[in-house]
């Protein structure tokens, strides 16, 4: 069963203002959790977020700016998760 990946209102927003290469990026990092699941360790640049549980993250580009993409799961059982950022490195919520 493929997990359901959906965007929170305000990271729907951030995505649609983002480069198109960087949304190129962000729809494969989106296809591979839909299909393998919200743990993306052959990314080279993501992580669990520490001391929050659930919560993921990933630079999508670097360099100037750097790009970043936070995901939670918001259920296992459904297999449900939600991307809540999408944007510069700055601005990330961690």
């Amino acid at each position: 069963m493929e997990w359901t990946v959906i965007y929170s209102n305000k990271a729907g927003k951030q995505y649609n203002k983002l480069p198109q290469s960087v949304r190129n990026v962000i729809d494969l990092l989106v296809t591979e959790i839909r299909i393998t699941g919200p743990i993306r360790n052959n990314w080279r640049n993501y992580s669990k977020l520490r001391g929050v549980e659930n919560k993921h993250h990933c630079h999508v580009k670097t360099g100037r700016p750097t790009y970043v993409v936070v995901w939670e799961v918001k259920d296992n059982t459904i297999k449900l998760v939600e991307v809540i950022y999408a944007g510069t490195h700055e601005n990330a919520p961690y």
